[in-house]
């Protein structure tokens, strides 16, 4: 059998294609990554073709096994390496329809009945992606846990909070770290969302109309654990809507990880000096001996590069592309496969998490310093009656005052500070100490000592719900 008789479309044509061509629009060099998901497509298309009597149940038997039996044999790296380096199989839907002749003969080919290419890619590339979605969720999952186990230990240290990079309030460590909790547990809820709206399956849609075969397509849905069928067949086979979803909420991840990344770089230089960096995730320079880069979050700082990267390539190859399948629609695999590093990136950001050590006498330090308390202190004279907007005016000349004698405002005496009010009395510098300043941001969300201790209580109740709703989805899928 030659290569051009091996081929899946060759009926009509008389002459060879274009070597060069030929070798440039194969696919096989990266959507091997799909063969799981096109075999568990392939299963459930032969239980279909059995179910409306194509397929005998000993034919539907032995093909399923035989599919096995091609999952496990190129299961291994070099097994993988098979497959991507083919010789003859154009992408992954050839190369199982080749491999399963070649065990079955004449038989094999009984598979693509009432099917389409069309119609294949569109569930491998789902199915591929709602398994990526599950391993990034528990790697979000774990950084967030090694987040709260930091803010857990922090207790009650307080560090400066930050607005335009300048000192602005004393804040516990606890709150600033909870906050980068906050994003991951909506990088949760958007890849959540992302699988809610790509969980159907496009099988039994053909190339463009639908299946020429009465095809019971709720039972292939349910044997791979989608939602249900999709409702249009133009649309599933030419719908890439949840390839640019998937990237654009992994565009979210990145964006938060390299926030995360930015602020430890600062808080481990010399002038900061907040954090220490473990060695294990650190490197040395090859010119100056007392150097330790931080290497990992520079790199996780420019990861969100390439993910936006990917998604601006899929925005780009949709936009305007007509009804329905067409070949550019290949070009949207390579940059899912592109992002395939974010599960291990968030696993080493949590490992490097759980080994980070903090300076909390300096942390302290810095929040005691700078004036941070001013807020508290234009709080106070509000209890006294003042409108904040004169309040805000009485200490700000206080601080001014104050940056003239190099002195903080607890250092100033009470008769200095009546010369910009009488509202000032005795109890003002009990309302500005370290403390008095944390809980009189005492509303909902705020960094008073008993509503960030609620908060870690709440937020591991939270992520404990959201990894039993994970086991649950994974296991439906296991059981589909």
């Amino acid at each position: 059998m030659s290569n051009e008789q091996t081929k899946m479309w060759t009926g009509r044509f008389c002459e060879p294609l274009d070597p060069a061509f030929e070798r440039w629009q194969r696919s096989i060099v990266f959507d091997w990554r799909l063969l799981p998901d096109e075999v568990a497509a392939s299963k459930a298309h032969a239980s279909a073709l059995s179910a409306a009597g194509i397929l005998t149940s000993d034919e539907l038997a032995s093909i399923r096994a035989a599919l096995d039996a091609i999952a496990a044999d190129h299961s291994s790296e070099a097994g993988q390496a098979l497959v991507r380096d083919h010789s003859t199989a154009e992408d992954i839907h050839h190369f199982v329809e080749l491999s399963l002749t070649n065990k079955l003969g004449p038989l094999g080919l009984k598979l693509h009945t009432g099917r389409s290419r069309n119609e294949q890619i569109a569930p491998d590339l789902r199915l591929y992606i709602r398994r990526q979605i599950d391993s990034v969720i528990s790697g979000l999952i774990s950084w967030s846990e090694a987040l709260l186990a930091k803010a857990e230990a922090s207790g009650e240290t307080v560090m400066p909070s930050y607005t335009h990079l300048q000192r602005a309030e004393p804040v516990l460590v606890a709150h600033w770290l909870l906050a980068y909790v906050e994003m991951l547990l909506r990088d949760i809820a958007r890849l959540q969302d992302v699988r809610t709206r790509m969980n159907f399956c496009p099988l039994g849609s053909g190339a463009v109309a639908g299946a020429t075969l009465s095809l019971d397509r709720t039972l292939v849905a349910r044997e791979l654990g989608f939602s249900a069928p999709t409702a249009n067949s133009i649309d599933a086979t030419s719908d890439r809507d949840f390839v640019l979803d998937y990237l654009q909420a992994l565009t979210f991840v990145g964006l938060h990880a390299s926030r995360f990344a930015e602020e430890i770089t600062l808080f481990a230089t010399a002038e900061f000096n907040f954090v220490t960096l473990p060695e294990a995730f650190s490197t040395g320079s090859s010119a100056m001996p007392q150097k330790k880069n931080p290497d990992l979050t520079a790199l996780i700082r420019a990861k969100v590069a390439r993910i936006n990267a990917a998604a601006q390539t899929v925005t780009l190859i949709l936009k305007g592309l007509p009804l329905a399948y067409n070949k550019d629609l290949q070009e949207t695999q390579e940059p899912v496969f592109a992002v395939d590093f974010v599960p291990l990136m968030l696993d080493l950001l949590a490992r490097f998490t759980a080994n980070l050590g903090f300076n909390y006498a300096r942390m302290t330090e810095a929040a005691q310093s700078g004036y941070l308390n001013a807020m508290a202190a234009a709080t106070y004279l509000v209890h006294k009656g003042l409108p904040f907007r004169t309040a805000h005016e009485k200490i700000g000349n206080a601080v001014r005052y104050a940056l003239e004698k190099n002195l903080e405002l607890n250092q100033l005496s009470l008769e200095e500070l009546r010369t910009f009010g009488p509202e000032f009395g005795e109890d003002f510098f009990a309302a500005i100490t370290l403390e008095a300043t944390l809980d009189c941001h005492s509303s909902i969300g705020s960094t008073s000592r008993t509503r960030v201790k609620s908060a870690l209580a709440e937020t591991r109740a939270r992520i404990q719900t959201i990894k039993s709703d994970l086991k649950q989805q994974e296991a439906s899928y296991a059981g589909a």
